[in-house]
């Protein structure tokens, strides 16, 4: 069942959104190299519980972590663990908080120590296609409409699309309806209506689009071993245009 949020409760999400923004704005000096990924995920729950927060993926389906962190060829769902972190390395971390009841859920890519132009290129395509998504989460638009935008320019830039893991509602849980993915026909899927909340998280890759899980059923990682880029926003849909909830304050990066 889709839900449609009022305003009060859109602002609700929108602190919380604020608090999950906070601590992507800290990670972009705590990751350097020579920490863990388990470092990350201390450093996570501990921000968003001194502020009052709830690391909301601990206990969410058997997840026991309040972060995903997926490294170079991890698409997501990467366990943090004591995994050290080398100069070059790309870095998905990717949370929910929960805050007075609302949630919020974004993902960002952040690269340790220096870009090589190969994966400068992947993460400024894989953001401006986050973007391209959003301005189609307009009133009247369908998801389709969402997924096709983000696919053509995609793969006009010569990288493919993930296709295992999809956009989805959120508020009051983690994952609510509507589910949508990242590529597909114009026109099709759900009519986009005032209220509803959304996120948006185009998952690129360099190679094939095709993926493999690790045993542990969670981990998935591009099945050719070419790197795999993440961003994802949370947003609400508005007479407007879309709100978008997990904003880090700065155009094109926030």
């Amino acid at each position: 069942m889709i839900t449609l949020k009022s305003k009060r409760e859109i602002a609700l999400m929108a602190k919380s959104g604020s608090l999950l923004a906070e601590v992507h704005q800290n990670l972009r000096n705590f990751i350097k190299s020579g920490i863990t990924t388990w470092d990350i995920e201390v450093f996570v729950r501990n921000y968003i519980e001194s502020h009052g927060g709830v690391a909301a993926q601990i206990g969410f389906e058997g997840y026991e972590y309040a972060t995903c962190i997926s490294v170079n060829d991890e698409i997501c769902h990467g366990f943090p663990k004591q995994q050290v972190l080398k100069n070059g390395d790309l870095v998905k971390v990717d949370m929910c908080v929960e805050l007075n009841g609302e949630m919020s859920d974004s993902c960002w890519a952040y690269v340790v120590g220096e870009a090589t132009p190969k994966v400068l290129n992947l993460i400024n395509v894989t953001k401006k296609a986050l973007y391209i998504g959003i301005e189609q989460a307009q009133v009247g638009n369908r998801t389709g409409d969402i997924g096709h935008a983000i696919q053509t320019y995609v793969e006009s830039e010569g990288y493919s699309v993930v296709r295992d893991f999809i956009a989805h509602g959120i508020g009051p849980t983690i994952h609510e309806d509507p589910l949508f993915a990242h590529y597909g026909e114009a026109g099709k899927g759900i009519r986009l209506k005032e209220g509803m909340t959304i996120t948006i998280e185009p998952m690129v890759n360099i190679g094939t689009w095709q993926m493999e899980m690790e045993p542990n059923g969670w981990e998935a990682k591009t099945k050719d071993g070419s790197l795999s880029c993440q961003y994802e926003h949370s947003l609400a849909i508005t007479k407007e245009g879309p709100v978008i909830l997990t904003s880090q304050g700065e155009e094109g990066a926030y």
